[in-house]
């Protein structure tokens, strides 16, 4: 039987940094003690941290060190919380790395990290989705993805990213529908350039840390901006959350004129990663 009164459990990814980090703060801000987080990421240390300031406002946290990139640390994870909390109210995606490198520059033997990266951006999310299915239909709950603008329209510099986050798309906008009937909301999020440590962590070429970003910043949103719009399109139960009005402006130029939307991919680089 079901506590009406026990905490929205709430399983963020990638939760150590950035904008997973964000969002357990700022739940745990609205929510307090109605909200138990599951907070998961590879560095145990850095998820503690996150997980004090979140219970120093009343929620209740438990850390699950997780790589998503491998389908039994995804399980494990769901394990942990079921274990733990006896159910699972809302899934959100987070965990994700970026990658920046022009194909022609992609050496063949450094092809494997185009597949590193499916691993860790589709293929986490898949794993984890599918190890929580049942307790979300029995809650019926919330699915959130966080995608990327390049989960849209394709940016230059960004090929393996884009393909990921592509195919983040496809799937959660298939599931959506096939869930439709079972009660539980998708909501996919369409990032566009945010001010977090992704950016210098990702890739380069040869699959090794760029320190830097390709893209140009100057107009970049807030983490805490951007947390806040995932988090209202979970709790509205919205089927996307597009961030920005260029997003929005080039997703429907898409459609009637693609080669506008491509010159403004190539804008947003940098001049120094442009392709000659």
């Amino acid at each position: 039987m079901t506590n009406e009164h026990a905490p929205q459990v709430i399983v963020i990814t990638g939760a150590s940094d950035g904008i997973g980090a964000e969002m357990a703060r700022q739940l745990a801000k609205t929510y307090g003690h109605g909200v138990a987080l599951v907070l998961s990421a590879r560095t145990a240390a850095h998820l503690e941290a996150v997980a004090k300031q979140c219970r120093a406002m009343g929620a209740n946290c438990l850390t699950v060190p997780t790589d998503v990139s491998v389908q039994a640390q995804c399980q494990a994870l769901i394990e942990a919380t079921v274990s733990a909390y006896g159910r699972i109210d809302a899934l959100i995606n987070n965990a994700g790395i970026s990658a920046q490198a022009l194909f022609a520059e992609v050496k063949a033997d450094d092809l494997q990290w185009y597949e590193r990266l499916m691993r860790i951006n589709l293929w986490g999310s898949v794993w984890c989705t599918h190890a929580a299915l049942p307790y979300l239909q029995a809650s019926r709950g919330r699915i959130v993805a966080v995608s990327s603008l390049a989960g849209l329209i394709g940016v230059p510099g960004r090929t393996a990213y884009s393909a990921s986050k592509f195919a983040m798309t496809g799937f959660f906008e298939a599931l959506r529908a096939e869930l439709h009937s079972a009660g539980i909301s998708v909501t996919t999020a369409y990032p566009g350039v945010v001010l977090t440590n992704i950016r210098s962590h990702g890739l380069n070429a040869a699959g090794q840390a760029a320190g830097s970003s390709g893209l140009k910043e100057d107009k970049a949103m807030g983490v805490q901006e951007c947390a806040a719009l995932i988090l209202d399109g979970m709790d509205r139960r919205v089927r996307e959350v597009v961030m920005t009005r260029s997003g929005k402006l080039g997703r429907f130029l898409k459609l009637i004129w693609p080669a506008a939307v491509e010159r403004m991919a190539l804008n947003a680089l940098k001049d120094d990663v442009k392709p000659r």
